[in-house]
């Protein structure tokens, strides 16, 4: 029976040699040169493709449809995707917050992997773009390229959502997929940088165990501890994207950055007078190197409105408490998102409700399968969304597999 496997990423990958294993005849489209494009950069080129957490930690990161998972990640889980991985040569390891790693820092030889495996599986791996499904009585008939139709038994669409469409993630399949008859939720950043109203000179600046902070007026949306950095017009890093994925109403929110969490305001305040006793004879300007790292200093002086050049030995009580709340609560404007092309992940899909969520077959067409980001589930940074892709496309892969033995038996 013939599968097509349309989109080369994790998901596809997964889907392809999942069915392959299981004897069916295979052949995996890609716009791309090669699959794996974009799996190629995450992680900043290092792959965070997993977290080696429990069944309910996975369900807990994911922001968007957790429940809706709970059968593709106890098939294919995050340490069957470790296990899967040492068996194709890759060497692991886990670093903070439980996020697993290629020991090599290569994403490159995941990728490399997942293509080898594919390979030594027979899977034919060939360069198009689909442009649309041809479906009869209900039922997927195959995939047209151009003018040219293919048939086939079972589809897999797994193309991705919109982010980093550089890396052939152009939304192809939520236009297939609607065409067809099914419902996609407009596609949305999930996991992308914020845009703030107040501007400093602070871009490339890394915060490292600093407390996150985001309200919605009054109410507390995410609050997390961990690594940030300002960018040329906003905020970034491990703890602001995860903090966008709460984001979705519009209007403004506020961002308050604890810079000191270790510290309750009681101990700060008495380590502020030993650092004015400290450098008493000193500028303001030049006391606060304990502190703060150098780039940040003038800003957060600014934002006191204490003199930079005054003696620290003359700061006054009412001084030293307004810098005291500039460290526990530097505040800033979230006014917007950067593009949904700079995020890391796409919130919105392919509505969870017409997909059968232990074989991400669709609940409309026979033979149609999702898997990945183009369906509407997406999670915090960590590993979370890659294993999301990994599972899904697992049993995308193994529904087939079951459907072509059921069909071989009749």
């Amino acid at each position: 029976m013939q599968v097509l496997v349309i989109g080369g990423g994790p998901a596809g990958m997964m889907a392809a040699g999942m069915a392959a294993e299981a004897g069916a005849n295979v052949c995996l489209v890609e716009k791309n040169d090669r699959p794996g494009r974009k799996l190629r950069i995450t992680g900043k080129g290092r792959c965070n493709l997993t977290n080696n957490c429990s069944h309910e930690e996975l369900i807990e990161n994911t922001v968007v449809n957790g429940r809706f998972l709970h059968s593709a990640f106890r098939g294919f889980s995050n340490y069957d995707l470790m296990d899967f991985m040492e068996s194709q040569g890759v060497a692991l390891k886990t670093e903070r917050g439980n996020r697993v790693f290629p020991q090599s820092d290569k994403a490159a030889d995941v990728a490399d992997a997942l293509t080898k495996w594919l390979r030594r599986l027979g899977v034919h791996i060939v360069q198009k773009k689909a442009d649309r499904l041809v479906v009869k009585d209900g039922r997927i008939r195959g995939v047209v390229f151009g003018e040219k139709g293919i048939a086939a038994d079972f589809v897999v669409l797994a193309t991705g959502g919109v982010s980093y469409p550089q890396t052939g993630s152009t939304g192809d399949g939520f236009t297939m997929a609607e065409a067809v008859g099914h419902t996609v939720l407009p596609p949305k950043p999930s996991l992308v940088p914020l845009v703030c109203r107040e501007r400093y000179d602070l871009a490339g600046l890394s915060l490292k165990n600093v407390t996150l902070t985001v309200y919605k007026g009054e109410t507390c949306v995410y609050s997390e501890f961990g690594e940030m950095l300002f960018t040329h017009d906003g905020i970034s890093g491990p703890i602001v994207l995860s903090a966008s994925a709460h984001m979705q109403k519009k209007g403004e929110y506020r961002a308050s950055i604890d810079l000191k969490p270790a510290l309750d305001a009681e101990t700060l305040d008495r380590r502020l007078v030993r650092d004015f006793e400290k450098y008493a004879r000193k500028d303001f300007v030049h006391s606060l190197d304990d502190l703060l790292p150098r780039r940040l200093i003038d800003t957060v002086i600014a934002r006191t409105g204490i003199p930079p050049h005054k003696k620290t030995g003359l700061i006054t009580k009412a001084e030293r408490s307004a810098l005291l709340d500039i460290l526990k609560n530097f505040t800033l404007t979230v006014t917007g998102f950067r593009p949904i092309a700079e995020a890391i992940v796409t919130s919105g899909g392919i509505c969870t409700g017409e997909i059968h969520p232990k074989t991400m077959e669709s609940k409309k067409i026979s033979g149609l399968y999702f898997a990945g980001e183009m369906i509407d589930v997406d999670a915090y940074t960590g590993g979370f969304n890659l294993q999301i892709a990994f599972s899904t496309g697992a049993a995308a892969g193994r529904a087939i597999g079951e459907r072509m033995k059921c069909n071989e038996g009749e």
